[in-house]
């Protein structure tokens, strides 16, 4: 069967049309999966994880072999002298990150402290291996 049109332009019109609905999905707008299809996975939410469990989040992702929190025994934060002391007696420490607002100070190193100075360290504060923690 063959359609005659009186004008090309019209035609060009129709043939144009159809192939606009094609490309379209036939006007379809639903983005619902299918019913054999199933809907993607949803992100969970991010958690923001500040102050201290950052800060030693941190020094984990940096592949130390051990990791050290130290604090004052009286709990006030850690002063100029302290910080001094720290860095003299453990120099094999790689990172040092200060947090829970200067009280506490995270150290990662590869160097086992307990071959070095731990036992004056611990005279002088608090010292927590979390190590594998």
């Amino acid at each position: 069967m063959l359609i005659k049109f009186k004008s090309q332009p019209l035609l060009f019109v129709i043939i144009a049309s159809l192939f606009s609905l094609i490309a379209c999905n036939g006007g379809n707008t639903n983005t619902a999966p299918a019913a054999n299809e199933s809907p993607t996975a949803q992100s969970s939410p991010t958690v923001n994880v500040t102050g201290f469990e950052a800060d030693l989040d941190y020094i984990r992702k940096g592949g130390y072999t051990y990791i050290w929190v130290f604090s004052r025994p009286d709990g006030k934060p850690i002063d100029k002298e302290d910080a001094a002391f720290l860095r003299t007696n453990a120099p094999q420490v790689v990172d040092w990150v200060t947090t829970d607002e200067g009280r506490k100070v995270i150290a990662g190193t590869n160097f086992d402290l307990a071959q070095g100075n731990l036992g004056l360290i611990k005279k002088r504060f608090v010292a927590e291996d979390y190590t594998g923690r």
